[in-house]
């Protein structure tokens, strides 16, 4: 009889998923809209991880074009999502996790592979750490300062632009023999260490821009640029492909203290 009065604990089960206008569904529907972009970012991370195994086994090369492929795929399921009206949470919280393999991870373990693994101690382990610790940090900003999905430009380097970076260097290297081991690992851990600095800077850099008119007549001098970087690439391949992430990543500092001085000019 004493137990009458109380409350029988209730069974707590998962949440449910929300709709758009935030009320319970009743049921799960048999493929949303978010399952399809949510294919290619789970691509993304395949290809990262491949890129960590090939690493792993001394396929530098390899390893560098599966980064190349998850940058690709973390392109296409961005376009997916605006296409088809997926965008979700549950998507933005996958594509960073996804980000972090392939972005961070990735890269990480292929420096410290490729020529920071002769560092005496663990300083190779610290040094190509920078980059993932540097990504995880760029990509939790980033989640919590994103007001919509359209964003303009960005604060600190991209992650996917950091890998790619990485990625050109290795290629480069990998083709041809420009440092000895000790000048290529001092060579790794300033590109490193700076790449992971540039992550959780303040240094604004632009999203590429879609390829309209529009575009053109807004932006001809970098859109030129761009068509001219890819030009390179393709003539030129890896050697062109890190020129022109470095080109990118100079163009954002240089933006960034020009900006910087015309606040000043200005106050």
């Amino acid at each position: 009889m004493a137990d009458t009065g109380k409350q029988k604990p209730q069974k707590r089960y998962p949440p449910f998923l929300k709709n758009s206008s935030g009320e319970r569904s009743l049921r799960f529907p048999t493929v949303s809209r978010s399952f399809v972009p949510s294919v290619f970012t789970v691509m993304n991370m395949v290809c990262g991880y491949i890129s960590i195994v090939m690493s792993g086994e001394g396929s530098f090369v390899a390893a560098c074009w599966f980064i190349i492929l998850a940058a690709f795929f973390d392109t296409i399921d961005g376009f997916v999502a605006r296409v088809t009206n997926g965008t979700s949470d549950f998507g933005v919280e996958l594509d960073s996790l996804s980000d972090l393999v392939s972005f961070g991870a990735a890269p990480a373990y292929l420096v410290y592979k490729f020529g920071l693994e002769g560092l005496p101690g663990i300083s190779g382990i610290c040094v190509s750490s920078l980059l993932m610790v540097g990504s995880g940090l760029r990509l939790a900003r980033f989640n919590i300062s994103m007001i919509g999905y359209e964003k303009d430009s960005f604060s600190g380097l991209p992650t996917p632009a950091q890998a790619l970076t990485i990625a050109g260097f290795v290629l480069w290297m990998g083709s041809a023999t420009l440092f000895p081991v000790a000048s290529m690992q001092i060579v790794l851990a300033v590109l490193s260490t700076a790449l992971a600095l540039l992550m959780v800077s303040k240094v604004n850099y632009d999203t590429l821009p879609k390829p309209t008119i529009d575009s053109f007549r807004r932006q001809p001098v970098q859109m030129s640029l761009y068509i001219v970087a890819i030009f390179c690439v393709i003539l030129f391949h890896s050697k062109a492909f890190f020129l022109a992430m470095l080109l990118y990543i100079l163009l954002g500092i240089a933006r960034s203290i020009t900006l910087f001085w015309r606040r000043q000019w200005q106050t």
